[in-house]
């Protein structure tokens, strides 16, 4: 089990990336956040509940998807080590959530809620930048994410995606990989089968 003082490290040194904070600062930072334990195919948040918290993970990976009215599951966001991941739309209004998020790993997050996330942007404003920072980047992910979807064949979007992501495909399944690229597993099968054989490139 890691220990607290380990997790607040990790989480520290990614807001020193991007944000200048006093030791008090950061010590007040951490008092707000609290560690969640996650199963492999636990839920961090489901569809219809209210996502309470944002949250960080310190270690394992999870997976953002929606399911439709038909049962199909389609993948919309994944996170690593060092990434945040939440429903924003249901944790900042405070309506029920439109996708699920599920741990694929033993994972590790440290997570704040809205009310202490809000009295954290009135005591130490300079984690308004904090945030801002990190919607801007998730912002320009998505746009390009759309852009790739309309100008890139299956096969160029999952290249891009490998190269990106070199991991990705030792941490997720392929079936999920092929839905967060909106192809089929069968065609991502293709695929890879293509890329693997240089001659029919």
């Amino acid at each position: 089990m890691e220990k607290t003082e380990d997790l607040y490290k990790l989480i520290l040194h990614h807001a020193s990336q991007r944000i200048s904070l006093t030791e008090e600062e950061q010590r007040y930072f951490c008092s707000l956040l609290t560690v969640r334990h996650l199963l492999p195919r636990q839920y961090l948040v489901q569809q219809g509940d209210i996502c309470n918290h944002e949250s960080y993970v310190c270690k394992g990976f999870l997976r953002s998807f929606y399911m439709d009215e038909k049962g199909n599951d389609h993948t919309l966001h994944f996170a690593f080590e060092d990434w945040w991941i939440t429903d924003s739309t249901s944790f900042l209004m405070r309506v029920p959530a439109t996708r699920n998020i599920v741990a694929l790993e033993p994972s590790t997050l440290l997570q704040i809620d809205k009310a202490s996330l809000d009295q954290l942007y009135l005591d130490i404003p300079v984690f308004e930048r904090y945030w801002r920072i990190m919607d801007e980047k998730s912002g320009i992910a998505q746009n390009q994410r759309i852009l790739n979807s309309i100008s890139m064949s299956g096969a160029e979007r999952y290249e891009a995606l490998i190269q990106k992501y070199p991991n990705l495909e030792q941490r997720m399944p392929q079936k999920y990989i092929a839905s967060y690229l909106g192809i089929t597993p069968v065609f991502l099968s293709q695929i890879r089968k293509s890329l693997s054989r240089p001659d029919i490139k």
